[in-house]
């Protein structure tokens, strides 16, 4: 019974939250001329048994509005660059392996502004990712190298009209990413 109440309360919450933030006027927190730079965080990275994280997911990326209106008032489009870097270790048995992971990419995004201060977008990275490897004998590799893409969606929520957090899923050097954006 406990269960059914929590759930009919959850449902009249979330429905009220939608009335309220599809009442309120969007302003464009995105637009052609912004320009926009994230940096944070990565979590979600491949793990498995004898894999230990040595350096946590690096992310930065830059995004520049090139079009207002795409489709109505609050829609725009942006195109940008990602830098991502990693580093992490397997040990098994009598074997170490060191690997660096560097990921640069060419990204563009659709943004839509559902309710003040928050940026909402989605959209396509292009780049190359390159994996060395290096083992506790001595003997290093390019492993793993090579072109990859990627879609994306995230969210900006701005404090101020210059400064904010941003959250990312999608893989570059991690599948979620968070941090902070910060408008030129």
């Amino acid at each position: 019974m406990k269960k059914r109440v929590f759930g009919k309360r959850l449902a009249v919450l979330l429905g009220c939250f939608v009335f309220v933030c599809g009442g309120l006027q969007a302003q464009n927190t995105f637009a052609k001329g912004d320009q926009v730079i994230n940096l944070g965080i990565g979590l979600g990275t491949y793990s498995g048994k004898g894999y230990v994280i040595t350096v946590p997911p690096i992310v930065g990326s830059f995004e520049y509005g090139i079009k207002d209106h795409l489709f109505d008032d609050k829609s725009s489009l942006g195109i940008g660059g990602y830098i991502g870097y990693m580093g992490d270790k397997l040990d098994v048995a009598a074997f170490q392996w060191k690997f660096n992971h560097l990921f640069i990419g060419a990204r563009g995004a659709l943004h839509y502004q559902l309710i003040n201060k928050l940026d909402t977008y989605a959209g396509l990275m292009l780049g190359y990712e390159v994996v060395s490897a290096n083992s506790h004998e001595g003997f290093s590799s390019p492993i793993g190298s090579g072109f990859s893409w990627a879609l994306y969606a995230g969210g900006r929520y701005y404090f101020t009209d210059k400064f904010g957090v941003f959250a990312e899923v999608g893989y570059g050097v991690a599948a979620l990413q968070l941090g902070v954006a910060f408008k030129l």
